[in-house]
């Protein structure tokens, strides 16, 4: 448990750097003066920063081992928060984003891989439930954190409290985590084989099909949460703290089906449970863009985006074991790979629709059902993926594919 929380809090900085200052948006366009969708490209840039740079972090925790790596992470992610709450320009704050991003992504490659330097198989995936459970409090929280702090003070003020908390969560994790948590052997391989060992993650069609399925399911996600402060405060016109409850909800549906997907657990392989809450966002996303098509009212297109998103609560931990499971001494790389799948192209995704499609509903939710029903193409065959590359391997551990 102590485990899951302190990955469950150093995975919520990443959540709390895309979700608190969303309030804010408006408040940010006017400071630099900008359109209100122009802000939407610090979100898109952070995201695919937080993307590209796991190809660097992951590797090297491979190497170097977790903690130096999650350490230089939180202390580049509070330097570039410091930079954005200065930026006086959108071109400025979209550098320092990038900035904040590569810190970010240091972080996040360093949780999974030590999921998987502590477990495996379903107990991989119940740790990833119960990590994901905690998590879920961040983006929760994180719109109502950014409104009251705009209460309180001016917009970058929001930043400030993410570089502090980045901060004190180095102090927490060198003293809970790090001094208690047995390290497995750093891979201490040629300097060549950082890039290499990429092909191994790259040539596995399993991993390579659940890569594919959580940036398809993350590009969704990400599209509504670039433009969900366009959707409810401009486009219904709601208030803050209406647009905060309901971004909340999202949040609090994603926890609700993260504890049944728990429970399933122990009954069902998470591959399979994976397919059907990836049907079960493609019947909630198709609903979605009904409700837009018909301009119904507000509360039905909410209803149906917090059906869509929830389902994240309970494929994204499934995605995550199973994508990881056949790389147990290389799990840095292939989290990295993953990380960078998932927020390169949803970063691309939603910065798309953020500049071509920010001023209309129906093009924002049409995006999301293409992502949802591309990813749902992969989750159709995917238990039967795992179960026949499982029973591919070895009784051994030494012939899983990255010991090459």
């Amino acid at each position: 448990m102590q485990l899951a929380l302190l990955l469950g809090m150093t995975v919520a900085l990443g959540p709390l750097a895309l979700d608190a200052y969303l309030p804010a948006f408006p408040d940010i366009a006017d400071s630099l003066g900008v359109g209100h969708g122009d802000v939407g490209l610090t979100l898109s840039a952070y995201v695919a920063s937080l993307g590209l740079a796991q190809l660097v972090g992951g590797p090297l925790s491979d190497r170097y081992g977790r903690r130096v790596i999650l350490f230089c992470g939180l202390a580049i992610f509070a330097v570039g928060a410091l930079l954005v709450s200065q930026a006086d320009s959108l071109t400025h704050m979209i550098v320092w984003r990038l900035i904040q991003g590569i810190g970010g992504a240091f972080c996040a490659v360093s949780v999974p891989a030590i999921v998987r330097d502590q477990s495996s198989g379903t107990d991989s995936a119940r740790l990833f439930a119960l990590i994901g459970l905690i998590m879920f409090v961040a983006p929760a929280l994180a719109p109502t954190i950014g409104s009251l702090m705009l209460e309180l003070a001016a917009w970058p003020a929001i930043f400030w409290v993410l570089a502090l908390y980045a901060a004190l969560l180095a102090l927490v994790l060198n003293v809970a985590l790090f001094r208690r948590l047995t390290p497995p052997t750093p891979v201490r391989t040629p300097v060549h084989t950082l890039v290499t060992n990429y092909m191994l993650v790259l040539k596995h069609p399993v991993t390579m099909r659940f890569i594919g399925l959580q940036a398809l399911c993350f590009s969704a996600m990400l599209v509504f949460i670039t433009n969900a402060s366009f959707v409810y405060q401009e486009w219904f016109g709601l208030s803050r703290s209406l647009f905060s409850g309901l971004f909340a909800a999202n949040i609090a549906a994603m926890a609700c089906l993260n504890l049944l997907n728990r429970k399933l657990l122990q009954y069902f392989e998470s591959a399979a449970i994976l397919r059907t809450f990836v049907i079960i966002q493609a019947i909630a996303v198709v609903s979605l863009v009904i409700c837009a098509w018909a301009a119904l009212p507000y509360w039905a297109v909410a209803a149906c985006i917090i059906a869509t998103v929830g389902c994240m609560g309970a494929s994204v931990p499934n995605n995550l074991a199973n994508a990881l499971e056949f790389f147990p001494r290389l799990g840095g790389t292939a989290a990295a790979l993953l990380g960078a799948a998932q927020f390169s192209i949803s970063g691309a995704v939603s910065a798309l629709s953020a500049a071509v499609f920010g001023e209309s509903l129906i093009a924002i939710v049409l995006t999301m059902a293409v992502c949802v029903f591309l990813a749902l193409v992969l989750a159709i065959g995917a238990p039967a993926s795992v179960r026949k590359a499982l029973a591919a391997l070895p009784d051994e551990d030494g012939g899983r594919p990255q010991r090459a």
